[in-house]
């Protein structure tokens, strides 16, 4: 029986093998399935301390831990999903691993950069865990504000020297990433000819590359503070502790965009493959995704408007969080047009992609209710800014990343997985999802703070409805995991290009061989050019 090629065949560095091979490799492909394994590790570190975070408050009173437990709970949940899922989720697993491919090139311009980036990214995950066994887990959230992280007793110090390794190899990424776009793209693809997905990469690298060093050298001044007591944030000393908002926010809005413009990327190459026509708005698409990017580094002092702020600071910063929601929509409804009269064809990606954008929407429409400094000042730090968080970024980016990994599993394993399965668990995912985060919005419009692990008589049925949903969208998760894990040795073998795509990665073999491209890659005048494909490939499609 003919053995299944799989991309764990491909030529070894000489001299070595196994794991080895591996550790030491400058792939981009092996290096962005590294990213995949460590990163989905993470995810369900932080998915089981999510769920017990849920378990604690769907009952009143205190049943599984007290409230310095609580604390350091949360605060490593938040590290987890922002610092070592969220933010490098996409980019540094699909980003890494399709951005070459989809510009027609062999590699990254600094492959050696590449590999010292995930190193980095591993070092800063381990010493995240350190904090759990070494002078007990920090306990501030995971904005780290001082003055509580400057006079806590737990170890803060080592979280915030975490984040600021992650930090790094976000910047590195970032920089190899621009530099392979302008450097290494393939001498007939002029820039209105690049793949959706690498401009949301390129606007991204860019806020990545400006805006990390804020919040790094942020970082270094809280333990700074810690251990010299240097007082630029001690207001006894002549400091100022909202200084250190300013400059925590001035990264951290931006980094909602490092976030979330990936997402979008991913859902712009999803939907005109299934919709079997070209996307609506490719050039709207693209400036889009660069008003982002800027505008989005103009808005940070909307999450201070209980700080204390001059009224035409709040009148600014108000005025603009509005402004920024107009790219957003311009993309909304560039992928609803792009469906409009197109022949869909449903898949798993293409589900996911569809909750991606009514969620999107729901979390972007009450981010509005939070931009606008009078509802705000009503709804700030209860659980309505939790529910509206999670609707943005893990409706946003999570069930992108949920997309991205069905739509591209394919071309990254050579292997199918079963759709009945990824349907169940994209529908459970969903349900749970709105059944846990809808009741925050309610019990935290009546006023329930966030980060209180007990809470009063009028919001315990929210809160136990709510648990019924996070035990949804577990079950759900599970089974989307497991079913992708089963099919890397028992799915169907994959075509080069089983959903008919027209983009370049669809024109080499599933799995990509180690330089990539066999022959010398075609480049379209327009990427998402589907004539030829609706001509042949159409049965090419893999039915599991």
């Amino acid at each position: 029986m003919e053995k299944v090629p799989s991309f764990f065949d491909t030529p070894s560095p000489p001299r070595y093998s196994g794991v080895l091979s591996w550790l030491i490799t400058t792939d981009h492909k092996r290096i962005g399935l590294m990213y995949l394994w460590v990163i989905l590790f993470w995810f369900v570190v932080a998915m089981f301390l999510g769920g017990v975070m849920r378990l604690e408050l769907m009952f009143r009173g205190e049943t599984l831990m007290g409230p310095s437990s609580y604390n350091a709970l949360f605060t490593l949940h938040g590290v987890i999903m922002i610092f070592l899922f969220i933010i490098p989720g996409i980019p540094a697993i699909f980003g890494n691993f399709f951005l070459p491919i989809q510009i027609g090139t062999d590699d990254v311009f600094f492959p050696r950069l590449n590999l010292f980036s995930w190193y980095l990214y591993v070092a800063g995950g381990g010493l995240a865990l350190a904090t759990l066994f070494i002078g007990g887990p920090p306990d501030t959230g995971w904005t780290f504000y001082v003055p509580f992280s400057v006079g806590t007793h737990s170890n803060v110090s080592t979280a915030v020297f975490a984040a600021f390794v992650l930090g790094m190899a976000s910047m590195m990424t970032g920089i190899n990433f621009v530099t392979t776009i302008h450097r290494m793209r393939h001498e007939k693809m002029g820039w209105f000819q690049m793949p959706l997905f690498t401009w949301s990469l390129y606007a991204t690298s860019w806020v990545q590359i400006l805006a990390t060093p804020v919040v790094s050298i942020t970082l270094l001044l809280i333990i700074a503070e810690r251990f010299l007591g240097v007082g630029l944030f001690d207001p006894a000393k002549g400091g100022d502790p909202i200084l250190y908002q300013h400059l925590f926010w001035m990264y951290s809005h931006p980094a909602v965009y490092i976030m979330i413009l990936p997402g979008m990327g991913v859902i712009s190459e999803i939907l005109p493959v299934f919709a079997r026509k070209p996307i609506f708005g490719y050039k709207a698409i693209v400036f889009s995704s660069l008003a982002i990017a800027i505008a989005g580094s103009l808005v940070w002092a909307h999450h201070m408007y209980t700080s204390g702020m001059s009224d035409t600071a709040v009148f600014v910063f108000s005025l603009l969080t509005f402004i920024v929601a107009i790219p957003s929509a311009i993309k909304v409804f560039s992928w609803v047009a792009t469906l409009y009269k197109g022949s869909v064809l449903m898949t798993p990606p293409l589900f996911f992609a569809l909750c991606f954008i009514y969620l999107f929407s729901v979390g972007g429409l009450t981010g509005l209710v939070l931009g606008a400094a009078g509802t705000d000042i009503h709804v700030h730090d209860t659980h309505f800014v939790v529910a509206h968080f999670h609707f943005t970024m893990f409706g946003g980016t999570g069930f992108a990343f949920f997309a991205a990994l069905h739509h591209w599993w394919p071309k990254m394993f050579g292997r199918m997985y079963h759709f009945k399965r990824a349907y169940w668990a994209a529908v459970f995912i969903t349900f749970g999802f709105l059944l846990h985060y809808v009741p925050m919005f309610v019990i935290g419009l009546q006023g329930m703070p966030r980060r209180y692990y007990d809470y009063v008589a009028e919001f315990e049925t929210g809160n136990f409805v709510a648990g019924f949903g996070a035990a949804f969208m577990l079950v759900g998760l599970v089974l989307m995991l497991g079913n992708l894990m089963v099919s890397l040795r028992q799915g169907a073998v994959a075509a080069s290009d089983p959903w008919g795509g027209t983009t370049l990665e669809w024109t080499i073999p599933s799995p990509p061989p180690l330089h990539n491209f066999i022959k010398e890659p075609e480049v379209l005048d327009y990427p998402y050019d589907f004539t030829q494909v609706l001509k042949t490939r159409r049965d090419d499609v893999e039915v599991s």
